[in-house]
């Protein structure tokens, strides 16, 4: 897939100040993620965003990865007390205890619906039946900040007893993993994953 557009075809969110923030739009955003790490990685880093801007977090990005182990949740789920004093005076994170705390819970979470389920992928897909959703807009002010399917998802994650999932969270969660795809029609991103996505589906059924 192209990794570069115009700056007149990309979503309206993006700074095109900040090449980080570009790069992160034009590679990452709204591409399907069936990784179970990464979508651990994801659901942590969407945690850690809670009442903050996503750009913040997505700076900090690299030292959450050392941070928390590669986002490996069999790791995570092991880290206690020692390890929560040592994140806390890491200076390359948000140093929140209650985000900290719940993203060692949400590890433990993870491994008990990737033991359910035979994999976390399997488990979250689930909310928009295996298939992206494909959203229909033109402007900033079209956005959503849940749906439905974010507020089933967020239920239900509670419910397991994950933290820091409230459906803004999962909502947005669900665009940066592709379970929505929320690029504005004009976005040449939009095409592309829905290209991709296509061109995938078709190499499973060959």
């Amino acid at each position: 897939m192209a990794t570069k557009g115009s700056d007149n075809n990309r979503c309206p969110w993006v700074d095109l100040t900040k090449s980080d923030y570009v790069a992160y739009h034009d590679r990452e955003w709204g591409v399907p993620v069936h990784d179970d790490n990464l979508i651990f990685e994801f659901l942590t880093l969407e945690g850690a965003q809670a009442g903050l801007s996503w750009y913040t977090v997505l700076r900090k990005r690299d030292a959450y990865r050392k941070a928390f182990a590669g986002f490996d949740p069999q790791k995570v789920a092991r880290y206690g007390a020692r390890q929560i004093d040592s994140l806390l005076a890491n200076e390359g994170i948000i140093r929140n205890r209650a985000k900290i705390v719940a993203t060692i819970n949400n590890a433990r979470k993870f491994i008990e619906a990737q033991e359910e389920f035979g994999s976390f992928d399997s488990y979250i897909w689930r909310f928009v039946g295996g298939r992206p959703v494909v959203n229909k807009l033109g402007t900033l002010k079209d956005y959503p900040t849940t749906s439905a399917e974010s507020d089933a998802l967020s239920k239900d994650l509670k419910q397991r007893g994950f933290n820091f999932v409230g459906s803004t969270i999962c909502y947005a969660h669900m665009q940066a993993t592709g379970m929505i795809n929320d690029h504005v029609t004009s976005c040449f991103r939009r095409q592309e994953i829905l290209k991709h996505i296509s061109t995938v589906n078709s190499r499973r059924l060959s």
